[in-house]
């Protein structure tokens, strides 16, 4: 017995075409018109968009910041993330210092083993470099399905390596089939800035996009890349957010280096005039790298359209404005940096991306599903609808139109950055592997039933080449 969608419009990277989709087990077996066989069930998706199941390829779900924790779980992100679209999420496991990359991969297992309503990858953060770690990578590559590493430029004496072990990341990532994410901003100078303008009693929220100005992330970007073009290795830029950095990676890629980037909606729809709002609700903006000013936008729409930039993801790091942020209220660098997103990304890049017109249909499932598969080891299993792939299935309801509230979301959290925006369209049906897991936008699975994805090594390109 198998599941038949009749009616709709499939949507992937490359095409748009109205057929039916059968399902049977945990895949997709047949695409074409009268595929029905007895005893299947028929479910009527007439005027819907079928997309892949949405890929967020940056997450923090259940991750330690100090004395405190992300208000959202792997159990709470997920369940927001599949009303939301999203299917599969990679999140960053952590080896904090004095741990083995084998011991933070553990820890983070422990974490979402049972309570991920989607399918579930990790990526490495490594913050403590040696030899040993070296050789671990090699391991996670080929028996932990660990196919990415992620470094940070920035929070000096906390996460920060300097550019030597950045260096070594990046060859022993390029000799063993890893792609090295990097976050990219100069942690000394913001560092620096931060200080100064504590010492000067600027203590507000609208301080903290001050002192990690964009050209420290511009200067951060041009560098690591120029570490990875050394070490013949690719590399992925998370949350990149300014033209700066957005044309560093176009003068990569004119040269033929295999370098990728994401951005995220808030970097796209949200601006620094946030940080002034009344009293200290700026702070549910303090994210790092921080909200842009407005003119950095048309440059990352853009960026977006010409494929310079690769995938939208969320960086979702949800703290709670009360209780969590406001541990921040008498210092701007004491508040948590972070924000929930993976309910919203679909939704809000389908209506200000689709919509509008900036973005195709086609473009959009590149961005949130197909090219993340492709660039973390998953692709064809996930991030397309065709025979033999998961049955993924995102069935899109573009009639319908609502507005984003913090009561109406599922994240638990006590905020969303984009309360009273306007959203086009719904996640009406949600498949995972197969399984009915969202009906009507109603969850109906009684618990989580999301598998860890071991993902395949990364494979770099010839210049001129595809990934």
């Amino acid at each position: 017995m198998g599941i038949v969608l009749n009616g709709g419009t499939i949507v992937t990277a490359g095409d748009v075409y109205q057929a039916d989709v059968r399902i049977e087990g945990e895949r997709i077996v047949t695409i074409g018109h009268d595929i029905k066989q007895a005893e299947d069930q028929m479910i009527n998706v007439d005027g819907c968009f079928l997309f892949p199941g949405g890929i967020d390829p940056h997450t923090h779900f259940d991750l330690p910041a100090g004395d405190i924790v992300t208000s959202d779980d792997f159990l709470s992100g997920s369940r927001a993330a599949i009303l939301g679209g999203t299917t599969t999420i990679l999140d960053f496991a952590t080896q904090f210092k004095g741990e083995t990359l084998k011991m933070g991969l553990e820890n983070w297992h422990a974490k979402a083993e049972g309570k991920c309503y989607v399918d579930f990858g990790f990526h490495m953060a490594i913050t403590d470099w040696n030899d040993q770690v070296a050789q671990e990578m090699t391991d996670l590559v080929h028996q932990e399905g660990v196919s990415s590493f992620k470094l940070y430029m920035a929070y000096k004496n906390i996460l920060q390596v300097d550019d030597s072990a950045l260096l070594q990341a990046l060859r022993q990532a390029g000799e063993c089939g890893a792609l090295v994410c990097v976050h990219c901003e100069n942690g000394d100078v913001v560092d620096y800035l931060v200080q100064e303008a504590r010492s000067q009693g600027k203590f507000a929220p609208y301080f903290h996009p001050l002192t990690r100005p964009p050209e420290a992330e511009e200067e951060a970007t041009n560098r690591v890349i120029t570490l990875a073009q050394i070490a013949d290795s690719p590399l992925y830029i998370v949350h990149l957010t300014c033209r700066g950095a957005l044309q560093a990676v176009v003068k990569a890629k004119f040269k033929g280096l295999n370098v990728y980037a994401e951005t995220c909606p808030q970097y796209l729809l949200l601006d620094d005039s946030y940080y002034r709002a009344e009293g200290f609700n700026g702070a549910k903006y303090v994210i790092s790298p921080p909200l842009r000013s407005k003119d950095h936008q048309a440059g990352l729409w853009s960026g977006l359209q010409t494929g310079i930039l690769d995938t939208v993801a969320t960086d979702h790091c949800a703290f709670n404005y009360k209780g969590q942020k406001d541990l921040g209220s008498g210092d701007f660098s004491k508040i948590p940096s972070g924000a929930p997103g993976v309910e919203t990304r679909m939704g809000l890049l389908y209506t200000y991306g689709v919509v509008t017109g900036k973005l195709t249909i086609n473009e959009f499932v590149a961005l949130t599903s197909t090219k993340a598969a492709k660039l973390f080891g998953l692709f064809p299993r996930k991030g397309t609808i065709a025979p033999g792939s998961d049955a993924d299935i995102v069935v899109w309801d573009p009639r319908v139109s609502s507005i984003i509230t913090v009561e109406t979301l599922h994240q638990q959290v006590d905020y969303t950055p984009y309360e009273g925006f306007e959203q086009k369209g719904q996640a009406k049906h949600v498949f995972l592997r197969g399984k009915q897991v969202v009906k009507d936008g109603q969850l109906q699975e009684a618990g989580p039933t999301g598998i860890y994805l071991s993902r395949k090594p990364f494979l770099k390109r010839k210049v001129g080449g595809n990934v």
